[in-house]
């Protein structure tokens, strides 16, 4: 029996943890799985649906310059949102808004005939605080100081998902192909918000494969357990009682002494924590002025653990410190608020594989000297290594061990990748060795580099739909991976509770400060081919050496 179960194990590709320690913790290199193979028919429609995309170049150029000129914050996103949802009207999806409470987004649906799968297509769309740059300058040059923008290329994503979707929409109705397509938009992404309550509200009920997208600097894929971490992100308030700081502070309880004795406690806390986590935490209210003790005050933390089980236990001991930040202060914990959360990510290995046989169809953009010019110009600008952009692409990404993953960055993707067998596709669209979460990230997001990049990745998404539409049995692999692999022993337990509601004040204040001041730059695709056109800017503007 154990050998039956140990061989069905190395089978599927799950680590046995048998061998792993003798090789440093890489994982076992598992045994290939057998794809269905493309059919006569099937390679037809791919090389047309390819030949398609490319001629929609165009939609999705003016796409992705569209929405990365409304440089939107997450739960704030309403212009890109009014534009999403016209464009899928325009193009007969029934769209329904306003989805999980959350004005800024929804879900369009169009199905053609009775049966067949439905395939889910999602990609975040919302910017990064005071990262506002004009594309095309390969140096700090902000289109409007202290803006939000798309300072990590969230722009790009509904792009590549909308033009694949409408190349196969019509492909479904022209041979009679039945299925239906299912899109959505990761709305507050960068607070990590939503997607737990997408799931919560029943959105990928019925779903058989997710295709999410995200902007890279490479065409890849990969399947398993992922790098990174998990996550919640959670705000701790303390009132107090206020007095007059210097006539009778005796008399004031410090809500604000309370969130630095916890930044405090934690900062001391993290010399046990292991290598895996990461924390980071902002005071968003600390008082109303230096002569009145504060009465109120806030701190919003990020816990990041590697595992499920790490992630409770970090925030059952944030929650331990802020209670005794309380009690020492004599001041009131309030009930903690829950702003996001989202399970570390696992992708579905048959889908993943399927996605990345179709990569290597499509193959990585020709990209000309001016683009490589200007990739260089960027990476010198910022201190990296002046490599220019990708022009091989990389391999099938593959499970990371617990040894292997020491934390880093999360994605509420993963919560959809627990419910529904999922994949993300990356596609070139941003420079290599940028920081991230920064305006070096938008310097490309709106130029050459991202519309060949974001049509490369339409290609591999519309090529991906196809297998899934007419391969029945790509669709049972994955969800045989799914139940007999992926949450054969882990099942998914949501971190956000009940009681929580999604967060949509956040970002207001800041549009609203913003958003008029935004609104001149608006790309106008009516009268200019590109953004670059519309803000005068020649491709590439390079610092002189």
């Amino acid at each position: 029996m154990r050998r039956r179960l140990l061989a069905t194990m190395l089978m599927m590709g799950v680590s046995t943890g048998l061998s792993a320690q003798g090789r440093g913790g890489q994982a076992d290199t598992p045994p290939p799985i057998t794809l269905p193979p493309d059919t006569p028919r099937i390679t037809a429609l791919k090389q047309a649906a390819m030949a398609e995309v490319e001629r929609r170049a165009t939609f999705t150029q003016q796409m992705v310059d569209q929405i990365f000129s409304y440089g939107e914050l997450g739960f704030q996103e309403f212009e890109t949102h009014k534009y999403l949802v016209a464009i899928l009207r325009e193009h007969g999806f029934t769209v329904e808004e306003g989805v999980a409470g959350i004005p800024t987004a929804f879900v369009a649906t169009w199905t053609h005939g009775t049966g067949g799968p439905t395939i889910s297509l999602g990609s975040d769309i919302d910017g990064i605080p005071k990262s506002s740059q004009k594309p095309g300058v390969a140096y700090h040059d902000e289109l409007v100081p202290g803006a939000p923008g798309h300072g990590e290329g969230h722009n790009s994503g509904q792009a590549v998902n909308i033009t694949a979707a409408l190349v196969i929409k019509d492909l479904m109705a022209r041979e009679n192909i039945p299925g239906t397509i299912h899109i959505w938009p990761g709305t507050a992404e960068e607070l990590v918000a939503t997607k737990a309550y997408f799931v919560r509200e029943g959105l990928f009920k019925g779903v058989d494969v997710v295709l999410f997208s995200h902007v890279g600097t490479n065409l890849g894929v990969s399947w398993g357990d992922q790098g990174g971490t998990g996550l919640v992100s959670v705000e701790y308030t303390f009132t107090g009682e206020s007095a007059h700081s210097a006539g009778s502070p005796w008399r004031g309880r410090s809500a604000l002494d309370a969130v630095e004795l916890m930044n405090v406690g934690w900062n001391f806390q993290r010399e046990h924590l292991p290598l895996s986590q990461r924390s980071h935490y902002v005071i968003t209210g600390g008082g109303d002025q230096p002569n009145v003790v504060p009465q109120r005050a806030s701190v919003w933390y990020y816990f990041r653990q590697t595992t499920y089980p790490g992630i409770r236990e970090m925030w059952a001991l944030g929650d331990r410190i802020a209670r005794g930040a309380a009690m020492m202060t004599g001041t009131t914990l309030e009930p903690t608020r829950m702003l996001g959360a989202a399970w570390p990510r696992h992708f579905s290995r048959p889908v993943a594989e399927a996605t990345y046989a179709n990569i290597q169809m499509v193959g990585l953009p020709q990209w000309s000297e001016a683009d490589q010019t200007f990739a260089r110009a960027v990476q010198r600008e910022v201190g990296s290594r002046e490599q220019g952009l990708e022009t091989t692409i990389s391999g099938l990404g593959r499970p990371v061990s617990p040894a292997q993953n020491t934390g880093g960055g999360s994605d509420d993707i993963g919560d959809i990748s627990w419910n529904v067998p999922t994949i993300t596709l990356r596609f070139p669209s941003n420079v290599p060795g940028l920081p991230g979460h920064n305006w070096s990230s938008g310097i490309s997001m709106a130029t050459p580099v991202a519309h060949t990049g974001a049509t490369a990745g339409a290609k591999v998404q519309a090529l991906t739909m196809i297998d899934l539409l007419l391969k029945p049995e790509l669709v049972k692999m994955g969800w045989d991976y799914f139940t007999g692999v992926q949450t054969r022993e882990q099942k998914y337990e949501p971190l956000i509770r009940p009681e929580d509601r999604p967060a949509i004040d956040l970002n207001r204040r800041i549009m609203d400060e913003f958003r008029e001041r935004m609104r001149p730059f608006y790309f106008d695709p009516t009268r200019y081919k590109t953004y670059l056109e519309q803000l005068g800017v020649t491709y590439p503007t390079v610092r002189r050496q």
